[in-house]
């Protein structure tokens, strides 16, 4: 084991090394602070044990330091004029324990080696931990699709979980966009604190304040007392903000320095509070459009838009709709706890065919309802809702067109296509399209083409 002995007296720190060598320890020896900030990024010790008065830089300067170098190296402050505000100052910023001196040589050989083996369990629990992760990705956890562009999103989820980088998930209504937030969450070292999430849509501008923000006792009618914010109780966790399109301006102001600060300040406080939180926030806008309408912040897409996955609609996902529709019904089953339902070879062809506007909730919807009504275990066509039953195949041309359309036909409607594909996000469109979004813009207004 390496250890950094950290001490401007000259006695100390020879006696502290002797002791530490006949250990079997590989001793690393600085006689001051901003040595052993140097030691500390040359020698990677496994424990430091360090005087906290010194010239220069003193013990919490290294133990601040040791920390950003390794969370999980145990510091060990020593000093002879211990006090109780020191103490605790010590042990809030992180030191495994505070020894006051004189002490007896057993004594620190103890506290070294049970500082040892917490780092050594601390360790192996994360190594444990980044393996049931890794092994999450492959368990039932992981949402359902091989659709390659469905697949592509989940593989990039999968890399940013590891990180704390905010994230915004864009895709129609329907399209799964929470299940993929949760995966994330579920893949991040923040997975055993909580997730929390929110509709911005779903609440009035005033309450999505009081609810993401907090308030303090009499900032409004009913505020009978003091409460926290979601923001805040989600500390350490991941907070999922839905329908980020539908945020007021206001309150996107308020959001917008929440993620700058670490800080909100509650509805009628005028103190800030303090919020540890990973954003992951979800749209079915297209966002860069709602700038251009001067009805989104730019400066809160940039911050929101570290990472972003695009989700594809079912429709071009259709080889994963036989598989969405499995695991429904495997989970209708568990929750009625009665019989697990099949689907018959002409009901499993019309759920291929179908365009699925309402995505992978409208299929979950329709099997349930197929379900609910079939009357034996396997489901016929007949139990499917009209509306999937008797949906007419789409034409991007007009069935009345001659069979050699101008190329102003053909391409209105491959715009359509890429349009409808994309669902109905222009700045993707234009990037299919490889032409500018001020092209694309023109080109709708000109076919009149409505997303």
């Amino acid at each position: 084991m390496k250890i950094l002995l950290v001490d401007d007296e000259t006695a100390i720190l020879e006696t502290l090394e002797i002791l530490f060598r006949g250990e079997g320890y590989e001793v690393t020896v600085a006689d001051s602070g901003p040595k052993a900030l140097a030691a500390l990024e040359d020698e990677k010790p496994d424990i430091v044990l360090t005087d906290i008065r010194m010239p220069g830089a003193g013990g919490l300067d290294v133990l601040s330091h040791a920390r950003a170098v390794d969370p999980e190296m145990p510091v060990i402050l020593m000093t002879a004029q211990a006090s109780l505000q020191s103490a605790v100052r010590a042990l809030n910023e992180g030191a495994y324990y505070y020894l006051q001196k004189p002490f007896a040589n057993d004594e620190l050989l103890a506290i070294c080696r049970r500082a040892l083996e917490a780092r050594a369990l601390k360790v192996e629990n994360k190594r444990l931990k980044q393996e049931i992760h890794k092994q999450s990705r492959n368990s039932s956890a992981r949402p359902i699709g091989v659709a390659p562009r469905f697949v592509e999103v989940l593989e990039l989820a999968e890399t940013v979980a590891a990180t704390d980088s905010t994230v915004l998930i864009s895709g129609a209504s329907g399209t799964g966009k929470e299940v993929v937030a949760r995966y994330i969450h579920e893949l991040s070292e923040r997975s055993e604190a909580a997730f929390f999430s929110i509709n911005c849509g779903a609440l009035p501008e005033s309450l999505l304040e009081s609810e993401l923000f907090g308030h303090v006792k009499g900032s409004f009618t009913g505020a009978v007392k003091d409460k926290d914010g979601l923001l805040v109780a989600a500390a350490g966790g991941t907070f999922f903000l839905d329908e980020i399109g539908e945020m007021s301006p206001s309150t996107q102001v308020k959001l917008l320095r929440a993620i700058q600060e670490r800080e909100v300040i509650p509805v009628g406080a005028t103190k800030a509070v303090a919020v540890e939180v990973r954003i992951v926030a979800a749209t079915n806008r297209d966002l860069e459009e709602e700038i251009t309408r001067g009805a989104f912040r730019s400066d809160l897409y940039y911050r929101l838009n570290v990472i972003q996955l695009h989700l594809p609609p079912l429709r071009e996902r259709r080889e994963d709709v036989p598989l969405l529709a499995s695991h429904f019904l495997d989970r209708l089953a568990a929750k009625e706890g009665g019989r697990r339902m099949t689907l018959s070879e002409e009901a499993l062809k019309i759920l291929t065919r179908y365009d699925w506007p309402g995505n992978v909730r409208e299929l979950e919807n329709a099997l349930e309802r197929a379900a609910v009504l079939s009357p034996d275990d396997a489901i016929a066509s007949g139990a499917l809702p009209e509306r999937v039953r008797e949906a007419p195949t789409p034409r991007l041309v007009a069935q009345e067109q001659s069979s050699n359309p101008s190329m102003e036909v053909v391409e209105r409607a491959y715009i359509q296509w890429v349009l409808q594909a994309e669902g109905g996000n222009k700045t993707r469109t234009a990037e299919v399209l490889g032409i500018d979004p001020s092209t694309l813009y023109r080109k709708l207004n000109r076919y009149g083409i409505e997303d």
